[in-house]
């Protein structure tokens, strides 16, 4: 995106264009929205080597975060898991940026057009 206001004629092809992206995304039929971590864990366990100087952590173990009903749910993926569904993932993110992007094109677009004010 460029940097200061755009024209009517820009935003609007803009929006196009994301509109367009976001149908693309949609087309391939797969996404999974969440939040991937990589993480390297201590346990429970005195004299384990997580507790040595320096410690040598357990790991690394992917964890999938996402709410379902609200609710926040974690699973546990394999590294082959995550190779397979990392396309899926990377379009789930693509779309919630591309879609974040045409929410303020389009309020900017109806804020200009009511003359409403922007912050409220």
């Amino acid at each position: 995106m460029q940097n200061g206001p755009m024209t009517n004629q820009a935003a609007e092809e803009r929006r196009r264009l994301l509109a367009r992206q976001i149908a693309e995304i949609a087309g391939e039929g797969a996404l999974l929205p969440g939040t991937l971590l990589v993480r390297m864990m201590g346990c429970g366990k005195a004299g384990c080597r997580c507790k040595a100087d320096p410690p040598r952590l357990h790991g690394p173990y992917i964890q999938w975060t996402r709410k379902i009903g609200g609710r926040t749910r974690t699973k546990r993926l394999t590294q082959e898991e995550l190779e397979r569904y990392q396309p899926w993932f990377d379009n789930a993110r693509r779309l919630r940026d591309l879609v974040g992007e045409l929410e303020m094109l389009c309020l900017q677009a109806a804020s200009e057009a009511e003359a409403w004010s922007v912050e409220g």
